[in-house]
């Protein structure tokens, strides 16, 4: 585990203004995958020891931690994060907590998967951030209860040892754990506040589950695809074409910058595993004065495949699922949607099953970290 860059100490007093102009933040590697944490996947807080000023389920939040001067209600300050009350000691004599005293909260993964990084993020936190941070992980099949999940026989992880954060920061700590995990404890020393809470990583699907289902969706970011790469993503990440559900308002898409020239945008995909693709849905959902032309959409099996096209350069409408049944089922590991000239879709669909040699590959994968 690294932590790099690291902040650590308390952050101005709020002055005034843009409560984010002394926020420290970095950039960090790991940040190219999917939020494993995410409230679409279905990730959840499941339990904390205390919420006093403020509760669990605002370290998922998506967007990020407001702040409001003004907000207070009973019990003080109105805080957009997890914030537990202050510890005390044991006596007079010792008014101080001990240094094993802690606060924790349990966290579902919304897809659970192999962590390269986790962010905690103290925004606004300037001096009521906690002294230092650990996080474990656990792989628990099923759908366990807080109270199973704090059982004897669970085996808990370090991913990040316990680390001194700074406050109003975001705190990033990259994890080398090549194992899958279900859930996370987060620690907090000895007690203070966390805005949110990112973890970022590869999804590892349960192949069990997807070769009883038979036909899915193969590029889908809860059934192991993944975004690789993509053209431009001035306004949205490309991972949102492959969320679940459809897309609720214009930013839980892709959408790309005007461009000036005669070139088009991308997105390029790796499915879950080798698959044979026999269906395939477009929606350009929200996208009304911004949607994409047209559109293609290749395949290749392997790293070094060729690139076949499945679906020749289509009219878009905006606003619209298009569904397209393949003429024949298309063979392939990497998927790519082409979009003519600019603009964006909200989700790309890819229904096939997975070939013998992706099961295969996939089950082996899963056993060797742990699933």
């Amino acid at each position: 585990m690294t932590a790099t860059p690291s902040f650590t100490g308390d952050a101005n007093p709020y002055g005034g203004g843009d409560p984010y102009a002394d926020y420290r933040i970095a950039d960090f590697p790991f940040t190219q995958y999917a939020n494993l944490a995410d409230r679409r996947l279905g990730a959840g807080v499941l339990a904390a020891n205390d919420e006093f000023f403020a509760q669990r389920e605002n370290l998922l939040v998506p967007e990020p931690a407001e702040f409001d001067p003004e907000h207070f209600g009973h019990k003080g300050k109105i805080m957009d994060g997890w914030e537990t009350r202050r510890r005390r000691g044991a006596s007079a004599g010792h008014p101080w907590p001990t240094a094993e005293d802690h606060d924790w909260a349990l966290v579902r993964l919304g897809a659970p998967g192999v962590i390269r990084g986790i962010v905690v993020d103290t925004a606004h936190f300037r001096g009521n951030y906690p002294q230092a941070v650990s996080v474990e992980g656990a792989s628990v099949p099923g759908s366990p209860s807080p109270e199973e999940l704090l059982g004897d026989d669970v085996k808990w992880t370090t991913l990040v040892p316990r680390t001194p954060v700074g406050g109003h920061a975001a705190n990033g700590f990259s994890v080398e754990a090549e194992q899958r995990f279900t859930h996370l404890r987060v620690n907090q020393h000895p007690d203070g506040g966390i805005a949110r809470l990112r973890v970022y990583g590869e999804v590892v699907p349960d192949p069990e589950w997807l070769q009883t289902l038979g036909t899915f969706d193969v590029v889908a970011l809860e059934n192991g695809g993944r975004a690789e790469d993509a053209s431009n993503l001035f306004y949205s990440p490309a991972s949102n074409t492959i969320q679940p559900g459809r897309s609720r308002k214009m930013d839980d898409g892709w959408e790309t910058r005007r461009r000036r020239d005669q070139g088009n945008d991308w997105i390029r995909y790796r499915l879950a595993a080798q698959a044979r693709i026999r269906a395939l849905e477009i929606d350009t959902a929200y996208l009304k004065g911004n949607s994409a032309g047209w559109a293609c959409v290749s395949v290749r099996d392997g790293e070094d495949g060729e690139w076949r096209e499945i679906l020749p350069r289509t009219r878009l409408q905006p606003d619209t699922n298009h569904r397209f049944v393949l003429p024949e089922p298309a063979v392939g590991t990497h998927a790519r949607v082409d979009i003519y000239p600019d603009g964006g879709i909200s989700r790309l669909r890819l229904f096939g099953s997975l070939t013998e040699d992706g099961a295969r590959r996939l089950a082996a994968r899963h056993q060797e970290l742990g699933g």
